[in-house]
């Protein structure tokens, strides 16, 4: 059947990687000057001679962390010499990428722009070895005013006073709660944890764009070390996203009957076949099971019913890995085992590829675009998940179009949130939990997110040396503990 002239396609891509010892001292160019590098690439690669830039309805720019220019998009405008109606900057998230890339293909599809392109770059690396030497790097277009970060939700007072912020804390206390609902032994869950990034890192060392392109076994990965401390248990250093990377990628998105009018071979192109965003609620302790993702669930499914088809007929996966509890949860919303012979990543995974900041699915989206196009008529998927565990995306892509424009997926439906009670007196059952160390490896202190008797939960702070140690000895999930309060912050104790 004939093509819907409105299908959304990818037609170019591009990535790259300002590997250390490729720019030395003198480090990467600002994020402005990679935009505009892979932007260019991104052209070239649609086999159009970089024309396809000319006709840019809009350009869509990922926050970067690296450095807040006054005006992203049109600085980047100006650097292209084009001047689209469409002209974003986009806030933070795991889920970003292709947020933007389908909410242009919904305008693509709705007759609103032709064509588009999305962007994003991270400088973080050098970023950091300048200000290692007390240098300060010389970006461009200051802002007139400092921005504050954009942070999409108020902290919660409970979570400020009981220091559950950092990303390897809360998405660490998610696997043991996961852990703990399957009934699997602490060692052979870390087990099972090394064993999926040892598959991570073999495509990461074939990957010339990762950062880490440095195969390693299960053993080294979960084995605790000088080079390889614990962080938060159960992660060590090497089971954690790098976000200190150096990198740049751009898509290029138009209509069919666009890129035919362009002259873009069909060997170039890979379609937007389906896709869904879904949230689960914001805070830790507010989520009901938090061994799963229902949004997850939601939103994978219904992309997958939007392209018409199942997960069997996947044959490329790319699972946000900012940690391995993403991992998990999607692999458990979409029902694939232990042992399914699929790799999860096209790229090596945020730990290994590196993260990027808010960007990595650009990188993941373009690689897999690739990928498809070396595999006619396959399908493939990437995911996002945004915050701590709380924003949820997945696309699937393919180089063969749909019949008919994808169908938008129902709204996901409204997650019921566990009430937080900031402090809490008295005995209290332990949902999920993790041991945080220092730098010197040793434990510092825990923490537990407890069950309450009469409902509703509390964040408690671990610090007793004999239960940090139970902790990782013994299964803490569902053992009562007695909490006690002293300024806004709970402690537990056997």
């Amino acid at each position: 059947m004939p093509t819907d002239p409105r299908a959304p396609c990818l037609v170019g891509v591009a990535t790259r990687t300002w590997h250390k010892d490729e720019v030395g001292d003198a480090g990467a160019p600002e994020p402005l000057a990679m935009w505009e590098e892979v932007a260019r690439a991104a052209a070239a690669d649609s086999g159009t001679g970089g024309s396809v830039l000319d006709r840019l309805d809009a350009l869509d720019v990922v926050f970067t962390q690296t450095w807040q220019y006054d005006d992203p998009a049109a600085r980047l405008a100006d650097r292209l010499g084009v001047d689209p109606k469409r002209k974003f900057y986009s806030g933070i998230g795991g889920t970003t990428p292709q947020l933007l890339v389908q909410n242009l293909a919904e305008q693509i599809l709705h007759n609103e722009l032709d064509v588009a392109l999305v962007v994003g770059a991270e400088a973080l690396a050098t970023q950091k070895r300048f200000k290692a030497k007390g240098e300060r790097y010389p970006y461009s277009f200051k802002p007139e005013e400092k921005r504050p970060f954009p942070w999409e939700a108020p902290f919660h007072p409970a979570e400020v006073a009981h220091e559950v912020f950092q990303a390897w804390l809360t998405f660490a206390v998610f696997d043991n709660a996961r852990r703990a609902h399957l009934g699997v032994a602490l060692d052979e869950y870390r087990a099972q944890l090394g064993d999926q990034w040892e598959r991570f890192t073999r495509v990461a060392a074939a990957n010339p764009e990762a950062w880490f392109p440095v195969e390693r076994s299960a053993e080294e990965i979960i084995t605790a070390g000088p080079t390889n401390r614990m962080v938060g248990y159960p992660y060590t250093k090497y089971m954690v996203s790098i976000m200190d990377v150096d990198m740049a990628a751009a898509l290029l998105l138009t209509s069919h009957e666009a890129a035919d009018a362009m002259g873009v071979p069909r060997d170039r192109r890979v379609y937007l076949r389906g896709w869904c965003y879904a949230t689960d609620p914001v805070y830790v302790a507010e989520h009901l099971d938090m061994w799963r993702s229902p949004a997850m669930e939601h939103a994978s499914a219904a992309a997958l019913a939007a392209a018409g088809i199942g997960i069997d007929d996947v044959a490329h996966l790319d699972l946000y890995s900012c940690f391995s509890s993403s991992v998990n949860f999607a692999r458990d919303a979409l029902g694939l085992g232990l042992f399914d012979p699929r790799p999860l990543t096209v790229t090596g995974g945020l730990p290994y590829h590196g993260g990027a900041g808010s960007d990595y699915l650009t990188h993941s989206i373009a690689t897999m675009a690739r990928v498809l196009r070396e595999d006619p008529g396959a399908y493939g998927m990437v995911s996002g998940v945004g915050m701590h565990m709380t924003k949820h995306v997945y696309g699937v892509y393919s180089t063969e179009p749909g019949v008919t424009p994808p169908t938008p997926p129902l709204p996901s439906p409204a997650q019921p949130a566990v009430e937080i009670r900031d402090t809490y007196a008295g005995p209290a059952s332990v949902a999920a939990y993790s041991v945080v160390h220092g730098r010197d490896g040793g434990p510092e202190w825990g923490v537990a997110v407890c069950d309450l008797p009469a409902g509703g939960r509390s964040y408690a702070k671990m610090l007793d040396a004999e239960l940090l140690r139970s902790a990782e000895e013994d299964e803490l999930v569902g053992r009562t503990l007695t909490l006690t309060t002293n300024e806004n912050v709970n402690t537990a104790t056997l």
